[in-house]
């Protein structure tokens, strides 16, 4: 039993052998290739500089030349596969919309043309008693004829009721919504409507100017299409004002007071290298017959901060090369030392957006801004390597000639530098070899590094600090779990569009004045039914029951009581509706509510609609998906086959699942991809501390965006995805560095890691965070949670890197006691020896004696 214990715990070493044996393999392969594909680069420098510049000159232009913008705004943000745009196929089917009746026109099927003014009184006032101005403003709008049909509709809002009134007659309102509906079918139509609805703003601004004691809130058809992409031009100067304050962070990260190992210009020039790559990547989208939208103004800050990270890791990479290496040599040593972990990075970027961009994806602005994620990531990846991989050759052939940094100047000698100003000294200064102290590397005297080492990472592995930290946490925590438990789906298009624009002015007041009630819903009834029979009439009641209906069969029942019929045949029913009832001028306007099939024998009614309005809250949202879900549950097992539609419900309709969908299925591809490459890592202990982190960190951006009032909407959720790829560029390197340690102590191991990684990671967080604040000064829904989600996004990156991860990895695994048992023996050994040593002398000298 023994000697079988004892062969499978020898073929088990055998196993774990061969897999240590099989990914030291793989990871020395990996770094063999960079190593051989930096030599490549840096004997060709010219080439790889040239081909990315011309690429992007060219794909520039096919960017301008060949700019569109998507106009179908239901495309963008409208849930792709829905039931109900399913059931608006059926009711368009059903029933033809018809504009040609000189009568009140409610487009139940698509939203259509309009032009729709909200006004209200100065408060307190009551806005009954502007009538006359209402009117003035009412008969210039249809001044503005343009050969079309106009129709009219409107409605109270903010109503008093004069007490004890039978009929709940109106005292005053607060608030009136008129809506002109346009005739716009056909192209020549439509361009008629466009130039109506520009002109139906242009009166209702002036008639504000004219008339201080009325408000006036505007919304056209075309207005929310506008605002939407209002956001690119209000946002222009901040972006640019964010390049500027990146490009500044970065030449002065990458500054040093050493004039010959200084690297500002390579700062400087990464973030150029992004800039070229993000616009190749516009480029190639735009020649792909893609359509630009507003969502997309993410992508550049989305490639900035994954650029970032790997062009200050490369340039961290080049100063722990050894300085008295050739230039070619420690070229390609910074590519074998980083390339294999921004490659690893870069790919799971790939990978994650690749599953937003997959047929799964249910919301076509989520899965356009992930294809082009793809392509910017892959092309951003590509550009690092050859362009500025050729930046960093020449860089690397100045400082090797002694060139000065900036103005590319040899550096003079002592002797020369002793007999000049002090100004010259100071800008002419190569601190290490001036000073004549080798003891120590040049380029840890960068003041990030030096930060780090001499007085951050002593810091927090203190032991007073550590209680602290875990206190941190656990509110860190406390505050997730509680915006988690508050997650709300953010289908209303106000959080997509600009905040000044007048969309959001009308919702905002609409929403005040008029949330009373629901919009109106159309109840179709698409299969034949008995509508003569007692029980169905019953139902039709049972189900309509709370709400305010608009129905041809209340009407006819009422018709008919007043007629002293009660019971009816089928023939009787509908001689009597065909023959007397629509005939009568008052109930015309059911004539298209009723679809009849004649045949030679008999009339049947085949479908028929009613209209409907419930009574809301104020979130008329939220009731409006619970009401459109429970009535659809209520169709499935009710004798009575319906559907109820509204044009809104295409925006509503599976909006929850949809747009989570892509954060679901890219965390699920991380998790697979972390848990299947543990076998290919050296340590697979860090691959479970990178879940573990990835984990924490995506938890407290999901709750602390919630508080912070951000809804789960499609910019929300591609800031989500990005942040599960942010976290592990970030951590990745420091928790493998960490793991990988071998002969030191855990405390120790800390220190090494923080400054092996941490001035990349703070070079690359600063950055990214200075690019993100113009973004508050936009005036725009779309880039203010834009901001939010970047900014918690860097912010729990930071604080996991050098705050939690960094005590948190003295409390647990992976162990480093049996290096200090090492360290022990060698010790005691040491000891032992020297008690012989002094033993054998007393020895001899007692013999002597």
């Amino acid at each position: 039993m023994s000697d079988e214990l004892y062969r499978k715990s020898q073929g088990w070493g055998f196993c774990k052998s061969c897999r240590r044996m099989l990914r030291q393999v793989v990871h020395s392969g990996l770094k063999g290739c960079f190593y051989w594909l930096g030599l490549f680069v840096s004997r060709h420098p010219v080439f790889f500089l040239t081909v990315p510049s011309i690429l992007s000159i060219l794909f520039g232009a096919t960017f301008l030349n060949k700019f569109q913008r998507e106009t179908d705004l239901e495309l963008l943000v409208a849930p792709k596969h829905s039931l109900a745009k399913i059931e608006r196929t059926l009711v368009n089917s059903l029933f033809s919309i018809n504009q040609s009746k000189n009568s009140l026109y409610s487009d139940l099927h698509t939203p259509g043309r309009y032009g729709r003014v909200v006004l209200t009184s100065l408060p307190g006032a009551d806005i009954l008693e502007r009538a006359d101005q209402i009117l003035q403003m009412h008969k210039a709008v249809l001044e503005m004829r343009d050969g079309r049909v106009t129709f009219i509709g409107h409605q109270l809002g903010g109503v008093v009721f004069i007490p004890n009134s039978r009929e709940h007659q109106v005292k005053s309102a607060s608030a009136v919504q008129i809506t002109y509906y346009l005739q716009s079918y056909g192209s020549a139509l439509q361009d008629v409507a466009e130039k109506w609805e520009a002109e139906f703003c242009q009166l209702m601004l002036k008639f504000q100017q004219e008339h201080g004691d009325l408000q006036l809130y505007p919304l056209t058809s075309s207005g929310l299409w506008k605002d939407f992409y209002k956001t690119n031009t209000v946002a222009r100067t901040e972006v640019v004002v964010s390049l500027v304050l990146v490009l500044i962070a970065a030449t002065l990260t990458s500054a040093m007071r050493d004039c010959l190992r200084s690297k500002p210009f390579l700062g400087l020039l990464g973030v150029i290298t992004i800039c070229l790559s993000t616009v190749t990547a516009a480029g190639i989208f735009i020649s792909t017959d893609g359509k630009y939208n507003s969502t997309l103004l993410g992508i550049p800050f989305f490639a900035m901060g994954h650029g970032t990270k790997g062009v200050f890791e490369l340039l961290a990479g080049w100063r722990r090369t050894k300085e008295d290496q050739p230039f070619k040599e420690r070229i390609a040593s910074a590519y074998s030392d980083v390339m294999v972990s921004y490659t690893m990075t870069s790919s799971l970027y790939i990978i994650t957006f690749g599953m937003g961009a997959s047929p799964f994806t249910n919301v076509e602005s989520v899965k356009i801004f992930c294809q082009n994620m793809c392509v910017t990531i892959l092309v951003n990846y590509f550009y690092i390597i050859s362009f500025y991989g050729s930046c960093l050759v020449f860089a690397g052939q100045l400082e090797q000639n002694r060139y000065h940094s900036i103005f590319c100047c040899r550096i003079p000698s002592p002797e020369y530098l002793a007999s000049r100003p002090v100004w010259f000294k100071t800008m002419m200064n190569d601190g290490f070899q001036q000073s004549g102290s080798h003891d120590c590397d040049p380029y840890q005297k960068h003041f990030i590094q030096r930060f780090l080492r001499e007085h951050y990472t002593e810091w927090i592995i203190n032991t007073y600090v550590k209680p602290f930290v875990v206190l941190l946490y656990l509110i860190y925590v406390s505050f997730s779990f509680m915006g988690c438990l508050q997650i709300s789906n953010g289908s209303n298009l106000i959080n997509l569009l600009a905040s000044d624009s007048q969309s959001v002015s009308f919702t905002i007041i609409q929403q005040k004045y008029f949330s009373n009630y629901s919009p109106v819903i159309g109840f179709y009834i698409y299969e034949p039914i008995e509508y003569w029979n007692l029980t169905i009439q019953e139902d039709l009641q049972v189900i309509s029951r709370g709400f305010i209906r608009i129905s041809w069969i209340e009407h006819y029942l009422q018709y008919l009581k007043k007629l002293n019929i009660t019971v009816l045949t089928k023939s009787e029913f509908i001689n009597i509706l065909a023959n007397s009832f629509l005939k009568q001028p008052e109930f015309q306007n059911f004539v298209d509510d009723i679809i009849f099939s004649k045949t030679s024998d008999e009339v049947d009614i085949i479908a028929s609609r009613m209209y409907m309005v419930a009574r809301t809250a104020e979130n008329i949202h939220d009731e409006m998906v619970d009401l459109l879900e429970t009535l659809r549950k209520h169709s499935l097992i009710s004798r009575i086959k319906y559907i109820v539609f509204n044009p809104t419900f295409v925006f509503m309709d599976r909006y929850s699942s949809s747009i989570t969908s892509p954060i679901l299925n890219s965390s699920v591809s991380v998790l697979i991809i972390l848990m299947l490459t543990v076998f290919l890592v050296i340590n697979a202990l860090g691959n479970v501390w990178v879940i573990l982190s990835v984990t924490s960190m995506e938890f407290g951006v999901v709750g602390l965006m919630t508080l912070w009032k951000v809804d789960m909407d499609s910019i929300s959720i591609l800031c989500l995805i990005y942040s599960l790829n942010y976290a592990i560029d970030h951590c990745a390197p420091l928790l493998f560095t960490f793991v990988l340690e071998k002969e030191r102590t855990r405390t120790e191991c800390i220190k090494n890691s923080l400054e092996w990684n941490g001035a990349a990671i703070l070079q690359s967080n600063i950055c990214f965070l200075l690019g993100l604040m113009p973004l508050v000064f936009v005036p725009s829904n779309l880039t203010l949670t834009l901001f939010k989600c970047l900014l918690l996004t860097a912010t729990c990156t930071l604080l996991h890197c050098f705050v939690i991860l960094p005590v948190f990895l003295t409390f647990f695994p992976p162990s480093k006691k049996r290096h200090k048992k090492k360290k022990r023996m060698e010790r005691k050994e040491e000891i032992e020896c020297v008690e012989i040593r002094d033993n054998a002398g007393m020895v001899d000298h007692v013999t002597t004696v």
